[in-house]
């Protein structure tokens, strides 16, 4: 190798963008919304530059696509944030009982499909935001047919595991399309 690099070196910024910059000590929820922000924000940085291409699924037989993975996540937010914590009778963005994995299986290229996508994540990651910001504290809890009782303290974990194992399948993705790796 003429100048060895880091792998997390070759991606925008190296890393230094402020994603990573919230507190790390004090209280809990400026921790936790923190972290979840930086995870949110590092899918918009593994999507940025492409259109089309978000469309581009992994191997055959998966339907994994990074579109997919922001259609997906809407949901997700949608599910936790609006569904279970806030009891809102909504139907999901993308899949429906029929089609369990329509938010990957549609993620499809066509007009405006990624535009929506992209709407319908902001729109979700806002009303998550709000509620959060909003909540008395984070003991606050909801119903959820999987989990039974869940607080939003919960909810904040498990969404930043969702995030980070997702941005794990973000990384490869965007490397399998354009080479870019790293943070």
């Amino acid at each position: 190798m003429v100048n060895p690099r880091k792998r997390a070196e070759f991606f925008a910024g190296d890393g230094d963008d402020g994603r990573f910059s919230g507190p790390a000590t004090g209280d809990e929820r400026p921790m936790l919304v923190s972290v979840l922000a930086a995870q949110r924000a590092t899918l918009k940085l593994k999507c940025g530059g492409l259109e089309d291409e978000l469309s581009r699924r992994s191997v055959e037989p998966s339907t994994l696509s990074l579109l997919g993975l922001v259609r997906h996540l809407a949901e997700v937010e949608r599910r936790w944030f609006r569904q279970v914590l806030a009891g809102q009778d909504v139907a999901s963005l993308f899949s429906s009982p029929a089609d369990p994995d329509g938010a990957f299986d549609g993620a499809l290229s066509a007009p405006g499909a990624v535009e929506e996508a992209w709407v319908a994540w902001r729109a979700e990651v806002a009303f998550a935001e709000r509620f959060t910001a909003g909540a008395p504290d984070l003991d606050v809890e909801g119903t959820d047919a999987w989990r039974g009782k869940v607080s939003l303290r919960w909810v904040l974990l498990h969404m930043v595991e969702e995030y980070a194992r997702h941005n794990g399948h973000a990384d490869l993705l965007r490397e399998r399309i354009d080479g870019a790796v790293g943070v």
